[in-house]
């Protein structure tokens, strides 16, 4: 799906970013229902997440009933964490499912560069041309573009300006919304770049953070066009990180008190704590 080809229409005015407080409400008058293919490891975790937030998670992958879950759903996410064969085509029939019923699609290609088999999957899902948004770490979105390679769903190395440059290239390569997320998140249209520095370390010390940010993506997908949802999406997620990480600094009580701030976020914590800003990219 072509990253504008949406509802919604991208302003040209970006400056203004109140936005991203007015979404998170957007998405909780709404109550979008999230539809997610994702990994044994995750479900409960991302479908807490959503909740938290104020979404409705459903996590359905067999092949016999993706039609009429999508026909409900307002958006899809696709998470590939642990794959087999049987999971590879639901994969690919829900993007294509979804692209004729012209739902977002948020695709989070977990531990792509790890095996062959999880990037050339990666890349036939996006192949099916119906990837509204692109969320992974600096090593996964790298591989899908032919470099380097990675340990596994950790970004073995990052570099602001490589994560900047890859989630441009990205965007442009895919014809797609690219978030490339790490101790700053880079998300970018192809054209622009917009950098996000909310967030703790500590959200890697906890499994399943990144797949509660592409699931929570899916939620603002259902809300505001793909570039701004994303960049909301990530926004709320890190100030929820800063949130609970003044209350906790273990990764068990974190991991709690995680949830506990998606619920008790607001506009007004927004509008105090969130770090976002356009990048002079110089590419």
């Amino acid at each position: 799906m072509n990253a504008e080809e949406n509802i919604f229409v991208i302003p040209r005015d970006m400056d203004n970013m109140d936005w991203i407080e007015k979404n998170l409400q957007r998405v909780r008058d709404k109550k979008p229902l999230v539809q997610n293919i994702t990994n044994y490891v995750v479900m409960n975790t991302t479908a807490n997440a959503l909740l938290a937030l104020g979404a409705a998670p459903v996590m359905a992958h067999a092949a016999e009933e993706l039609e009429d879950m999508l026909k409900i759903a307002d958006s899809l996410v696709i998470n590939i964490g642990t794959l087999d064969s049987r999971w590879v085509e639901s994969f690919i029939e829900a993007a294509n499912i979804a692209g004729d019923l012209k739902k977002p699609v948020v695709l989070d290609p977990v531990g792509a560069g790890a095996t062959s088999y999880r990037t050339k999957t990666a890349l036939r899902i996006l192949n099916t041309g119906n990837i509204t948004v692109l969320r992974g770490n600096m090593s996964e979105i790298a591989s899908l573009l032919g470099k380097g390679t990675t340990r596994g769903v950790d970004a073995t190395h990052y570099d602001s300006n490589l994560a900047e440059g890859i989630s441009i290239k990205a965007a442009e390569e895919f014809d797609l919304i690219t978030a490339v997320t790490g101790p700053i998140d880079y998300v970018s249209d192809g054209k622009k770049v917009f950098e996000i520095k909310n967030g703790v370390e500590l959200l890697s010390r906890v499994t399943g953070t990144g797949c509660m940010v592409s699931a929570i993506t899916g939620a603002f997908l259902s809300v505001d066009a793909p570039l701004r949802a994303t960049i909301s999406a990530l926004t709320v997620f890190g100030v929820s990180a800063e949130l609970a990480y003044e209350i906790s600094r273990y990764p068990g009580s974190f991991h709690i008190e995680l949830y506990n701030s998606l619920y008790r976020i607001d506009e007004k914590m927004l509008e105090k704590r969130k770090k976002v800003s356009e990048v002079e990219h110089k590419g």
